[in-house]
Order: C-alpha cells, then sequence, then structure tokens
C-alpha cells in the first residue's frame, strides 16, 4: 500500500469514527439528481450593510492605511494592498496626487521585529460620468506592494504605510503557503461567489473565519457598487427597474471602500485572489469599464505569464490554479489573447489546434472546476466554458454536478461545482428553468458586455432545446441557499468539498452538502496533481 492510500484510509477511519457520518465519494457516482427547496421559514435576501455601520466607516486619521487586504505572487512571494487618504464623490472631484505618500511594507519573522522592507507603487482612478445628476468618484491612494524571500509555511508579521510621515499600519500577521509538491497542499480553501455587501454577506464572511481558511478565492461580483443608490439609502436589486431613465448603469464608488473595511479583518491575514464578474463592468464615460477591479487589486498576473488582469494562475502548494474571467475574447489566438497565455510555456502544451486544446485543458479528466455562472453555449458555438446546470433567469445558488462531458455523463469528466449565493443583494434563486412554467425566453440571457449566447445546447438530452424539461442527469445535487465552500486538498487523488450553508452557521459540522471528489489516474488521466480552475460566466446577474 502507497503513502498516500495509506493516509486516504486512515483518513476515512478517523472520519467515519470521529462524525459518524458517511462522506461519499465520486467513486459512487453517477448519483441521482437531487433538489433541495428552499426553506420558506428563511428569507431570500436581505437589505444592504448601510455606510453608516461601523465595519463599513473609515477609523483611521490622515494617510493612515486601511483596507489592508493580501493576495498571492508566487511561492515566495506575496502582494500587500491598501488605501491612504480620503476618496472624493460629487458633481466636481479633484484627483489625489499618488507620488504625495511612499508605499513600504515591513516584514519578518518575529513580532516588531521586521528584517525586511519593500517599496512599491501607488495610483488613483476615477468614475466619470458626464450626466446630469450622477456623482463622480476618485478614489484615495492604492497601493501594492509585493514582498519576497518568503519561507514556505512560515508565520510573518508585517506593517505598511510611510514611515517618513509617520504613518504605518498597525502590525498584522498572514502564514505562507507551501511549497508546491504533490503531496504538500494549503489547509483550506474557502470558495465565495457573489458575496456582495448585506446582512447575509456578514453572515457568509463570521461562517467562513470560523472555518480558518488559509486561501480564499473570490469568484466575481464582489462588492455590488453598481446596486446602490448614488444618492444613499439601502440597496436596489433592479438597477433598471429604480431608474428607468438613467442614460448609464451609475455605481456607488464608496461600497468599494466599505467593502475593503468589511474585508480587512480577514483578507489582511488569508490571501485573497478575485476574478472580475459583471457588476465589475461598472460602464463611466469614453467607453471604460472595470476600472475599480483592475486598480484595486493586485493578481499575479505579470507572474504567470498573463497580459491581463482577467485571467492568470498561481501554485499554492501542489494545487494550480487557473483563475479564468469571461469578457475578453477567449479565441483570439493573438500574442497578448488568453489562449496564448493558456497554452503558453507555462503549461507546456502545443500551440497548435488553440481551441480544441483549450476545451480539453477545461474538460481534462483531472480537473475541478469551482465557477459562478450559467451552463451557455461559448461564443464559438464549441463546448461551454461555464460550470452550472442551475439555469434561472440570474444564478444565484448552489450545484455540484456528477462527472460530465460535453452535456453526457462521463466516468472520466470533471466535476464542476457552481457557486452564486455569497450574501448579495439580488436574493438567492428558488426556480429552476426545467420546471413547468419556469424557462426563461431568449430575450432575459442579454448580456451587459459581448454578444448574445444562447442556451440551446449542441449535445445531450437537452439538443435543440432552449431549456431541460427536467433536472439534467449530470447534475448531482443542487439547491438555493447563501453560503460558502471549503476544498481540502488530501493528496493528488483526494479532495474532500463542503458546502456551508449560512442556516447551518450555528449548528455543529452539518454541511449542507459534502463529497471526496477522487481522480482515477491509472485509468482516466496520466496527469499527478489535482487541477482546480475557478471561472466566471458572463450570464450572471
Amino acid at each position: 500500500m502507497t503513502q498516500p492510500t495509506l493516509f486516504t484510509f486512515i483518513f476515512f477511519l478517523t472520519n467515519l469514527l470521529v462524525s459518524g457520518k458517511h462522506i461519499p465519494t465520486t467513486l459512487q457516482g453517477p448519483f441521482h439528481p437531487r433538489t433541495i427547496r428552499f426553506d420558506p421559514s428563511l428569507r431570500r435576501g436581505s437589505d444592504d450593510i448601510p455606510m453608516d455601520d461601523p465595519r463599513l466607516k473609515k477609523n483611521v486619521t490622515s494617510m493612515f492605511p486601511e483596507q489592508i487586504a493580501l493576495a498571492l505572487s508566487t511561492p515566495t512571494s506575496m502582494w500587500v494592498s491598501w488605501v491612504t487618504g480620503d476618496a472624493q464623490i460629487g458633481p466636481n472631484v479633484t484627483a489625489l496626487d499618488p507620488t504625495s505618500v511612499a508605499s513600504e511594507v515591513w516584514y519578518g519573522k518575529e513580532s516588531g521585529n521586521y528584517s525586511s522592507k519593500k517599496r512599491g507603487n501607488a495610483t488613483v482612478y476615477s468614475q466619470l460620468y458626464p450626466f446630469e445628476g450622477l456623482f463622480n468618484y476618485t478614489s484615495a491612494i492604492i497601493h501594492h506592494v509585493r514582498i519576497d524571500g518568503l519561507e514556505p509555511e512560515t508565520k510573518y508579521y508585517y506593517r505598511c504605510g510611510d514611515s517618513s510621515l509617520p504613518a504605518m499600519s498597525e502590525e498584522h500577521v498572514f502564514e505562507t503557503l507551501p511549497l508546491p509538491a504533490q503531496n504538500s497542499y494549503p489547509r483550506r480553501i474557502a470558495v465565495i461567489g457573489d458575496l456582495g455587501l448585506t446582512r447575509n454577506s456578514s453572515t457568509t464572511i463570521d461562517h467562513l473565519s470560523k472555518n480558518n481558511p488559509s486561501l480564499i478565492l473570490m469568484v466575481g461580483d464582489l462588492t455590488y457598487a453598481n446596486q446602490y443608490l448614488t444618492t444613499g439609502g439601502k440597496g436596489v436589486p433592479c438597477f433598471s427597474c429604480a431608474f428607468p431613465d438613467a442614460p448609464i448603469r451609475e455605481t456607488y464608488q464608496p461600497r468599494w471602500d466599505g467593502w475593503g473595511r468589511f474585508m480587512e479583518p480577514l483578507v489582511s491575514r488569508v490571501p485573497m485572489m478575485v476574478i472580475e464578474g459583471n457588476h465589475e463592468i461598472e460602464p463611466q464615460a469614453a467607453g471604460i469599464t472595470f476600472k475599480s477591479y483592475l486598480t484595486r487589486f493586485a493578481v499575479p498576473a505579470k507572474e504567470s505569464g498573463s497580459n491581463s488582469n482577467f485571467y492568470y494562475s498561481f501554485d499554492a502548494g501542489g494545487v494550480h490554479f487557473i483563475m479564468l474571467g469571461a469578457y475578453v475574447d477567449y479565441n483570439s489566438t493573438g500574442e497578448n489573447g488568453m489562449l496564448s497565455f493558456m497554452f503558453g510555456c507555462k503549461f507546456c502544451c502545443s500551440k497548435q489546434n488553440m481551441e480544441q486544446q483549450l476545451l480539453h485543458h477545461l474538460n481534462s479528466r483531472s480537473s475541478i472546476c469551482l465557477a459562478k455562472g450559467r451552463l451557455t453555449q461559448s461564443r464559438s458555438n464549441s463546448n461551454p466554458m461555464a460550470c452550472s446546470s442551475l439555469a434561472s433567469t440570474m444564478v444565484h445558488a448552489y450545484e455540484r454536478m456528477n462527472r460530465v462531458y460535453n452535456y453526457t455523463l462521463d466516468a472520466c469528466g470533471p466535476i464542476y461545482i457552481t457557486v452564486g449565493d455569497g450574501g448579495n443583494i439580488e436574493k438567492v434563486d428558488v426556480d429552476h428553468a426545467d420546471e413547468p412554467g419556469k424557462c426563461p425566453s431568449q430575450g432575459d440571457n442579454m448580456p451587459e458586455i459581448g454578444g448574445v449566447c444562447h442556451l440551446n445546447f449542441s449535445s445531450g438530452p437537452a439538443k435543440g432545446n432552449f431549456c431541460w424539461d427536467r433536472q439534467p442527469e449530470w447534475s448531482a445535487y443542487r439547491e438555493s441557499s447563501f453560503g460558502h465552500g471549503i476544498l481540502e486538498v488530501l493528496n493528488s487523488t483526494y479532495a474532500l468539498w463542503s458546502w456551508h450553508r449560512n442556516q447551518d452557521t450555528y449548528k455543529e459540522d452539518s454541511p449542507g452538502d459534502q463529497i471526496y471528489i477522487v481522480r482515477q489516474p491509472d485509468i482516466c488521466s496520466s496527469s499527478t496533481s489535482l487541477k482546480v480552475i475557478s471561472y466566471f460566466n458572463i450570464y450572471s446577474h
């Protein structure tokens, strides 16, 4: 018996003895489709947290750092980001000078003893509307510093700011992840989609923090700033309904600052990796989009050989993550295209037949696809990149698939998991398109950016139809609930996936859905490692 197999056996035995609960494995699949109906005693949604809530208010003065956040750069380096100064909103705004304050991080392995210091860059951005009645915005100064020379699985203490003012933050601490290796993995990987800034968002983050993750994947639709009234007040689930004559979808940029303060207690000690969603489009004057997302977050794009913050990759121990956004043309074969990134030297693949190789990679028989979105036909009319079969008009629910390839059950296909219900203002979805009278019209699927992608599938049981007439056989489990996921990679063969619902926050160890995802490299793949792909689809709202 090999060491990984022995470890897995002991883990299973210990789990059964301690919890008394049987956790299924994908080896037992495919599972009969199961739908957990929404509990009517629960709330489908909740109000936005108001801007005067203590968690969203600025609690530092002058140029002292706030909104401190971490992101992985390489296995031995980390991005540290923060904000200083005061943002402005109103008819007329004047941008701050980013050179007026330095970007420094002091760090070391002992509290109060900072053996290393690094400097980085600072910038500001503006959100401008050339229309009467819409408020312009210019940000405070946003800093990004890359600290390096970090040792694996080690605690580091750090402060950030400008020592010359002096205006340095209080001390914070984080623990580095293990180096890439076959049997060396992050402790727990948290996955959240559509978090927002509501009362449900607060429950999700509280619940996630108790689960003590070592890494967070934030798969799009972060703040819902574009669903918040510029004039203040509570959020609006439907912007076009509240403002039918608005010349552009205005966004209330101070929500980004409030969200940064709300998240700081967690992400100043646990790295958070983000990818954009449709709520991050935020169109403004001159056709500019995604300005907040592109400016506020540091991601390892350059480090991974990408020319865009819309797609990048990184390693966390023995797991390789590929973060793919849906707002670039992935069919592009140019030097700066997504396909060039996917099949450059970073992935050691031939550049011939790029589209087919991309689809093969995403459907690789050693993949887990963690996503937020709707199962849609891709722009090239080939297999979809998205990972959901739960197709109501807005995908804010949880779903786990059986192994599937090209809409057909496949014993060696990937496992797709959809999360889109971290706490958004748009409420959790309770209907499914395969239920009588619930199939949306094709006009309901107009994206905010790009062309129309219809739901008439090219193969499988729904071929030629706009909606299924039943829950697809490859949809193993779906339910309407707010929550977050936790992925625990045990070795190169086994990973434990758990879906933690907000309604179970105060119950002892009772995830809503849990399964061991098992690779079978002897019959399905020659790959020696799990690949985890985070992908955000254009059709989530």
